[in-house]
């Protein structure tokens, strides 16, 4: 609970930079932060570990990886669902070329697959942020590359940990899981690509990617880690990347917990 309410302001904390004397530098520090709550299916569940494990490995994010000017990037797998439920699945990991990718891909592989009840992106956030403090790395950037197919229904205002979570200097992008986008499920919303674009991501150059087929899932994550490793800033574009909307949010960013005291309150 401190944890979070130090993330989300409420009491002082070191600036984001501090005590980075000794740390091993890294071109980015990246926090993969998926989603198993119940609303994924186990398909899902399965393409998700599978796409985020081939793409570690793929020709074009080891060709990324050469560009930084350190050669090497700090990795953590994270899963969650609930306010509370989040677990390191795979602990900070050091990749620097094909054979250090190769074991951390292993290890995602290898891990139980689960899944757990409720969202709470917000939740994601602030335990995501939190992983920098101790971790032993000293990176040009911070991210947390949040997935996830649903909105935030159990924990703080999701807006308000993005907030957070960017005044500590870390970059949030988003993965938005649309697969199911005509489903009939009363917690989905159709336009949770917005709903990611404007309550979810933050932070300079951040950006999302829609996932819409299943087809396209690994392709997506392969070009979201590829952009999120060399540092690059994508050109918006239709159907694939979108930029942090700087406008009102164009939908609620409490939607997720009223559509839950709709359906589950009474």
């Amino acid at each position: 609970m401190a944890a979070s309410l130090l993330a989300l302001g409420l009491l002082p904390h070191a600036p984001a930079e501090a005590g980075g004397a000794g740390k091993l530098p890294v071109d980015v520090e990246l926090v993969l932060a998926v989603d198993v709550s119940y609303s994924m299916d186990a398909d899902e569940l399965a393409l998700q570990r599978e796409g985020y494990a081939a793409a570690l490995t793929s020709p074009e994010f080891l060709n990324a990886l050469r560009l930084g000017p350190n050669g090497r990037i700090a990795v953590e797998y994270v899963e969650w669902a609930g306010e509370n439920e989040q677990k390191i699945v795979v602990e900070w990991h050091i990749i620097d070329g094909p054979e250090s990718a190769k074991a951390f891909s292993e290890a995602v592989r290898a891990a139980p697959i689960r899944r757990i009840y409720r969202t709470s992106i917000s939740g994601a956030l602030l335990f995501a942020a939190d992983q920098f403090d101790l971790n032993g790395f000293r990176g040009l950037r911070k991210v947390v590359d949040v997935s996830g197919d649903g909105v935030n229904n159990q924990g703080p205002p999701v807006a308000m940990a993005r907030d957070a979570v960017v005044r500590r200097g870390i970059t949030v992008n988003g993965l938005p899981l649309l697969m199911k986008r005509s489903a009939s499920s009363a917690l989905d919303i159709p336009e949770l690509d917005v709903y990611y674009e404007d309550c979810v991501i933050g932070g300079p150059g951040a950006f999302v990617i829609p996932v819409e087929k299943m087809e396209e899932f690994a392709r997506a994550i392969r070009t979201k880690l590829v952009l999120e490793v060399a540092g690059v800033v994508p050109k918006p574009g239709p159907g694939l990347i979108q930029h942090a909307s700087a406008e009102q949010p164009r939908i609620s960013c409490t939607i997720g917990e009223k559509i839950w005291m709709d359906h589950w309150a009474n």
